[in-house]
């Protein structure tokens, strides 16, 4: 079996200041919005799965754990429908995020019980939030799948370095 490469570096890597941009995008969108960081992780997990893009899913899995997540809502995200780990809160912010992400699936891909469920555990700037970190994952998935980016590679960038620092202190 051959090694596994990208097919072209990191789409955000070539652009000059795409990266920049991208991680202030995604800070601006965690800061102090009402949302746990804990759910975030989550919201990043699964959407990432539900996009095959294991380079997403390998970070944010890490982050999580390093976050202080447990190994059973880690390994169970997948089916958070059928295992008990997870608050009404995070439900809601999952339902939201898998909605959100499968855009084709349905003539009404975001339906109002999904949307008025997480309006019960989130405010309108939590909602905001939400909604911008679900599309910023995505966005991610979309660079990262395509060029078929290798779990486990961006672990030894400069730009992954710095935001294993920034997450680190973001979760102390």
């Amino acid at each position: 079996m051959e090694p596994m490469k990208p097919r072209i570096a990191n789409p955000a890597n070539l652009i000059p200041d795409a990266m920049q941009a991208l991680m202030a995008l995604g800070a601006v969108a965690k800061k102090d919005n009402g949302v746990p960081t804990s759910t975030l992780n989550l919201v990043y997990l699964r959407t990432s799965q539900i996009n095959g893009c294991s380079v997403c899913v390998d970070m944010h899995a890490r982050a999580a754990k390093q976050a202080g997540e447990t190994d059973e809502r880690l390994i169970a995200v997948g089916a958070w429908r059928d295992a008990p780990y997870f608050t009404p809160a995070e439900r809601a912010a999952l339902a939201l995020a898998e909605s959100a992400t499968r855009l084709p699936d349905r003539s009404d891909p975001v339906p109002d019980d999904v949307w008025f469920e997480a309006a019960q555990h989130y405010d309108e700037k939590a909602l905001a939030s939400l909604t911008v970190n679900i599309a910023v994952i995505n966005l991610w998935n979309r660079l990262n799948v395509p060029t078929r980016q290798i779990a486990g590679e961006w672990i030894k960038s400069a730009a992954a370095q710095k935001w294993q620092q920034e997450n680190a202190a973001a979760t102390r």
